[in-house]
């Protein structure tokens, strides 16, 4: 569990650690598609029938006719195409230590941390992966499923913004593009109105701990953690692209609040408070140590929002929050 979460911390920001899985295929299911409704920005039509979409890498990926047998390989784009109306049309996922929606946990996995299992996905007939960049699908795998001319689309969310148009690009690909568009206007005027809670609030120093088994890991100030911290309401304390921070460097920054991502782990206030060299911190001192759900609130996808109405809840418990 412990290593998932530090996996999860480095492929980020998409937050999330995990890969493939599978289930039955589309083909199975008496559910009729969604509607036709490609994006008109990121998915012209090429051809009669057919869309093409630019992915993240900056990959032209075209889907001739609207997919029946879609693959997600990471957990976000598991979520959203069930947000948006494409569930039905999922035929496999990535493995996911944290589940969601509860209708995808029937998917059988053709894909973990250790690798995908290529031949599962031709075998299911896939007509569209989606699949994690920057190497958290590995590429060899996106080489080979490419090859025997399975679409594939690379999404790596390292913001909300482009979290936000990774709904729309998954949207574009899986022929669900109004569904997504919906659902991202939505999202930013919900991220737009929790935020404006907490833009005159005091901003207290905020450490978010991701994971203290061995090395200290935290936000890098480049990330949907920081970013969510920020727009929570706090001055995080952030470090650089390897996620690690060090002991001297976190007492010098004296955290006001210390935040646990890792609580889901098992990490408790109580052990923080008896680690040595903690002691002298602001946060240690005064009790201000909180467990929080990372998956909502680092995972690039639908439930960002609720992420964001937890940190708030987390770092200024006086705010009164609108219901979720």
């Amino acid at each position: 569990m412990r290593s998932a979460s530090i996996r999860h911390a480095h492929s980020l920001l998409v937050l999330v650690l995990v890969l493939a899985a599978c289930a039955p295929s589309a083909s199975q299911s008496t559910a009729s598609p969604p509607a036709l409704t490609p994006g008109p920005t990121s998915s012209p039509f090429v051809t009669p029938g057919a869309v093409t979409v630019v992915d993240d890498e900056d990959n032209t990926v075209v889907i001739p006719a609207a997919p029946q047998r879609i693959v997600s390989l990471t957990p976000a784009a598991t979520e959203i195409l069930f947000a948006i109306g494409a569930g039905a049309r999922v035929a496999a996922k990535v493995d996911d230590i944290a589940p969601y929606p509860p209708e995808a946990d029937r998917l059988p996995i053709v894909a973990t941390f250790e690798g995908v299992n290529v031949e599962q996905i031709v075998d299911l007939e896939a007509d569209l992966v989606i699949a994690g960049g920057l190497g958290f699908t590995p590429p060899d795998a996106v080489t080979q499923m490419r090859g025997l001319g399975v679409p594939v689309v690379l999404v790596y969310a390292d913001s909300i913004e482009t979290a936000l148009d990774d709904i729309e690009l998954i949207g574009d690909a899986a022929w669900a593009g109004d569904a997504a568009r919906e659902l991202t206007a939505s999202m930013r005027a919900d991220l737009d109105a929790l935020s404006a809670l907490t833009a005159d609030l005091p901003k207290p120093r905020v450490f978010y701990e991701i994971d203290a088994t061995s090395a200290i890991y935290t936000a890098p100030a480049d990330s949907v953690y920081a970013e969510m911290l920020t727009l929570a309401g706090s001055n995080p304390i952030t470090t650089d692209a390897s996620y690690v921070i060090s002991l001297e460097q976190l007492v010098a920054a004296d955290p006001e609040i210390i935040l646990l991502g890792d609580g889901a782990y098992g990490v408790t206030a109580e052990q923080v408070v008896a680690r040595p060299g903690w002691g002298s911190m602001t946060a240690v001192t005064t009790g201000a140590i909180r467990a929080v759900d990372d998956v909502v609130i680092t995972r690039p996808g639908p439930r960002l929002v609720d992420g964001l109405r937890a940190l708030i809840a987390a770092i200024h418990p006086d705010v009164v929050l609108p219901l979720g």
